[in-house]
């Protein structure tokens, strides 16, 4: 694990580097789009079931995270939280979402130490609140910006699919299968695979 903290934040330090010249022109993208700031931030669970704030160039017009109902516990198995249909989702959001580059924020949350490059991906705290105890497990790891269930469906999966493959990911662990997912992660990204 030390290891791996320390992938993280070498890992996190050069794609901030590399990916600086990118976040103005994103930002200017953003708020030439759609009123509003360019960066957002939302409360997320993290390790230990610790909340945490997330951010990413904002996607959606502003105040659309309101408009969002969490499922009912008995839809949760079924549900989909990513809508490629979605109106809320700004023409420049679109890209961002698609290309992966709205997650560039999250860099300063693996730096941070609330974040890891690879893991489950953070929930929302209505989501985690309908989980059964079992699925508490997913939060043994720090959460990624990348994982195994993103590698193996991305948006396209329903939560109980995305868990079962969250909770496989902390039982398997290992720094071979961390390699593999971000292997995996540049090709779907490249070729924009899954994307939403």
């Amino acid at each position: 694990m030390a290891i791996k903290r320390l992938v993280d934040v070498a890992g996190a330090t050069a794609l901030l580097i590399l990916s600086a010249p990118l976040w103005l022109i994103i930002a200017i993208l953003v708020r030439l789009d759609s009123p509003g700031p360019a960066l957002f931030s939302q409360q997320r669970i993290g390790l230990h079931g610790r909340p945490f704030t997330l951010f990413k160039f904002r996607t959606m017009r502003q105040g659309a995270e309101q408009e969002w109902q969490p499922p009912d516990a008995s839809e949760l198995d079924s549900y989909i939280f990513q809508d490629d249909g979605d109106p809320r989702i700004t023409r420049i959001g679109r890209f961002l979402r698609r290309t992966s580059l709205d997650e560039l924020p999250q860099l300063i949350n693996i730096l941070k130490g609330e974040m890891s490059l690879v893991g489950p991906r953070p929930e929302v705290p209505e989501i985690v609140a309908l989980y059964e105890p079992r699925m508490h497990r997913r939060h043994a790891m720090r959460p990624g910006l990348t994982g195994l269930a993103q590698v193996s469906g991305r948006g396209t999966l329903t939560t109980g699919e995305t868990l079962v493959l969250d909770l496989a990911y902390c039982e398997e662990w290992s720094l071979r299968l961390d390699l593999a997912i971000l292997g995996r992660t540049f090709c779907q990204v490249v070729g924009q695979k899954g994307a939403r």
